[in-house]
């Protein structure tokens, strides 16, 4: 057993490391990937569209499901440069435990200090967040075309807008974890509730929405049902560990047992 876990310790320490190093190569990647399934689905739009402005303004959702993500991640690399030693949060939120505070040049030197170990598995989840909702948003939703039906074009923003909003915080958060800023915790925890909170007010505007087909009520409900419990299941998994792990309570919060 003790074999094991310092086999999976030392694979998350250089996963880490390959993050750290490689995040031009990530960002290329995904951007080849998501610009090729983006044209895959705007080439088969529900209505036809024409040519000029129309077409360019057809682009546009799909330009902002690719570069969203990407700057978040960049702009929170520059909010939150590597090596920064960044101030903690005067109220603390998580109480429980006696913890016992330290100062940040001791926290850096001790051995559990930094985003390795499991705190790589959440960092690997919260990266693969972003393709799985974007895959999401691009297989249920088609193209609206020149002229879609109001009902769509009222679900098509919505779905954008969730899609958007979403990847770019899990980017935010992504980086907050990475580059071990204090906040990441609750940071974390707000996106989650964010999210619970777009996928059921998404369900209540569209019940608003007259003429959706009952098909389409059923896949939506089924499609946001999923992301809700998607993030109930993140909840469950990470939230005790964010509370209680004694790397994330020494590298987020300065703090170790006492």
């Amino acid at each position: 057993m003790e074999r094991l876990r310092n086999r999976f310790y030392a694979k998350s320490v250089t996963f880490v490391g390959q993050l750290q190093a490689n995040m031009r190569t990530v960002v290329l990647i995904w951007v080849a990937l998501a610009s090729a399934l983006c044209g895959f689905r705007l080439g088969a739009p529900i209505t036809a569209i024409e040519p000029g402005m129309a077409s360019l303004a057809s682009m546009l959702p799909y330009f902002l499901v690719v570069a969203a993500p990407v700057v978040s991640l960049f702009l929170a690399l520059h909010w939150f440069p590597r090596g920064a030693l960044l101030a903690q949060p005067q109220i603390r939120l998580a109480r429980f435990g006696n913890w016992r505070t330290l100062d940040c040049l001791t926290q850096r030197n001790l051995p559990l200090f930094g985003a390795t170990g499991l705190m790589a598995s959440l960092l690997l989840g919260m990266l693969l967040n972003i393709p799985i909702r974007t895959v999401e948003f691009l297989t249920a939703m088609p193209a609206p075309g020149g002229s879609a039906p109001g009902w769509l074009a009222s679900l098509y923003t919505l779905m954008l807008a969730d899609v958007v909003v979403v990847t770019s915080l899990y980017a935010v958060a992504f980086v907050m974890a990475l580059r071990h800023v204090p906040w990441f915790p609750r940071f974390l925890a707000l996106v989650w509730a964010f999210d619970l909170l777009a996928q059921s007010s998404i369900a209540k505007l569209m019940a608003n929405v007259p003429d959706v087909p009952l098909a389409v009520s059923g896949a939506l409900e089924g499609l946001l049902t999923g992301n809700s419990k998607k993030a109930l299941i993140s909840i469950a998994i990470w939230l005790p560990y964010l509370l209680f792990s004694r790397r994330v309570n020494l590298t987020y919060r300065s703090r170790v047992p006492d």
